[in-house]
């Protein structure tokens, strides 16, 4: 299996985001990623801007759109 590489930085959303899902690999940067997280998804835009990773690595930001809850 391929490891995927971070190519994407999510911005904003609270602190019901843990820091630990913020930096991770989206498949299509075009459209709104949807994070699932409990009982909810976190929905985030991509924006023309870039993050400077510590590893040197650029990354697109993501920014938070709005968070919708899973029907029970």
């Amino acid at each position: 299996m391929m490891t995927q590489h971070p190519n994407a930085v999510l911005r904003g959303g609270g602190s019901l985001v843990p820091d630990g899902e913020r930096i991770r690999h989206v498949s299509n940067t075009t459209d709104t990623f949807k994070l699932f997280l409990g009982n909810r998804y976190e929905h985030y835009a991509p924006t023309e801007d870039m993050y400077l990773h510590d590893d040197g690595q650029e990354l697109q930001v993501f920014e938070w759109v709005r968070r919708t809850f899973v029907a029970e």
